[in-house]
């Protein structure tokens, strides 16, 4: 049996069954300040940028503007559909390389922690491939549909894994996540990739993921929750006075074959590096 180095072995189990895994008290609450304080900050740097980088959080009809699709190695703002531009609390979510670029993020997302619990699930050579925040803005943070990772960061072998961390409390009224338990072992649906000048989804499952059976995972702030790629998940929309901030990296596995036609791209000046 694999010595683990962080979880336990019903940890892993049930994130093997389950496809996700809930670890309260992962961060502590200065930290969750902390990364909040920075993503406020970085929103007000970017500022300028807010009249371009409206985001959709409708899967099929996702932004595929040049804005969006040069983000793999930037760090953006993106604001929430049909948002006044003007007003701060309409941000959607930053992204995709903060884990990269900022130093906060940077040292958050490399912690030796997170490298043993990447290696407990099954990583040799982990990459951390993206990054975002997500605001989840009170009374207009929108919902999220129901979709899998992998569909967007593919891998051959597919390899994504989602490390979201709480940084507020994430509950029903505020739109924390939806799982589907075991929906994992259904298999890659649909494949996200660029063509021409813009983007398109590839089918590759005619049966559509299940739109019954998910699970909300009510979390507490500081709370890690793994997400298997292809793990099928949704977020509600935010119709409480709170919002539920949330910061997410995506890692996938060095040795497999990343396409050249997936939507994030980074540069060659920007490597994938490990923890």
């Amino acid at each position: 049996m694999k010595t683990l180095k962080y979880l336990t072995q019903q940890q892993l189990s049930f994130y093997q069954e389950n496809g996700y895994l809930v670890i309260p008290d992962l961060v502590e609450k200065t930290m969750c300040s902390k990364l909040m304080q920075r993503a406020d900050e970085l929103v007000e740097t970017l500022r300028p940028e807010w009249d371009r980088s409206i985001f959709t959080t409708r899967e099929q009809a996702r932004n595929s503007n040049e804005y969006f699709l040069s983000s793999g190695d930037q760090i953006r703002v993106f604001m929430e559909e049909e948002a006044d531009q003007l007003a701060t609390h309409r941000v959607n979510k930053l992204g995709h390389a903060m884990h990269d670029l900022d130093p906060v993020f940077r040292s958050f997302s490399h912690q030796a922690l997170l490298a043993d619990i990447a290696s407990d699930v099954g990583f040799q050579q982990p990459g951390l491939l993206q990054s975002m925040y997500i605001f989840k803005q009170a009374r207009i943070g929108g919902a999220v549909n129901i979709h899998q990772d992998a569909t967007f960061l593919y891998t051959d072998p597919i390899s994504v894994v989602g490390f979201w961390f709480a940084l507020q409390e994430a509950t029903l009224e505020n739109g924390c996540l939806w799982a589907l338990p075991g929906g994992h072992k259904l298999g890659l649906k649909s494949r996200f990739f660029r063509k021409g000048d813009g983007t398109a989804f590839e089918t590759l499952d005619k049966h559509p993921l299940p739109d019954k059976g998910y699970v909300p995972l009510e979390v507490l702030a500081g709370t890690l929750v793994l997400l298997h790629g292809l793990l099928p998940h949704y977020s509600g929309a935010n119709l409480s006075a709170k919002s539920r901030e949330a910061y997410a990296l995506h890692i996938i596995e060095q040795k497999a074959s990343y396409p050249h036609d997936n939507w994030l791209q980074r540069g060659a000046e920007m490597p994938l590096e490990s923890f």
